[in-house]
């Protein structure tokens, strides 16, 4: 497993503590705290960082795209995996311009099928997918 996708893994575990405790914690300690379980190298902790801080320096923008491209789906009536998988994929989708689009929904969509349920991937594929469709056609796409 690369370094990178297993930052995105523990970006995405801790936004779901995050998120599942309310944000009553902070997400830099729970980060830390996840990095420190599974022994990560120093030199692999600042991605993880990254990819946390962007998702909730966005996090109002990210959620509004969110309900603007799942509108059948209430924000609070996803699941927490799912909706932290999208928070992620989006982050990396818009605001991080050193990500591929493609590689953002690719990874997306893995870390959905690990942890999501059944039908996660293609509900994430779905919605990063019309995301991306849309910054297409408005000349946004970072190849």
């Amino acid at each position: 497993m690369s370094s990178r996708h297993l930052g995105r893994i523990l970006a995405m575990q801790t936004l779901y503590q995050w998120d599942f405790n309310g944000a009553a914690e902070s997400a830099g300690a729970l980060l830390d705290e996840n990095m420190a379980e599974v022994g990560t190298k120093e030199h692999d902790r600042e991605f993880p960082h990254t990819l946390v801080r962007g998702v909730l320096a966005h996090h109002v923008e990210i959620d509004a795209l969110i309900t603007k491209f799942a509108p059948e789906w209430p924000l609070d009536k996803i699941t927490v995996v799912d909706r932290n998988v999208l928070r992620l994929g989006i982050y990396e989708l818009k605001f991080d311009a050193g990500i591929p689009a493609k590689v953002a929904i690719n990874e997306a969509i893995e870390i959905a099928k690990a942890f999501g349920g059944e039908s996660s991937g293609k509900f994430i594929n779905g919605v990063l997918g019309a995301i991306y469709k849309e910054m297409e056609a408005k000349g946004e796409i970072k190849k």
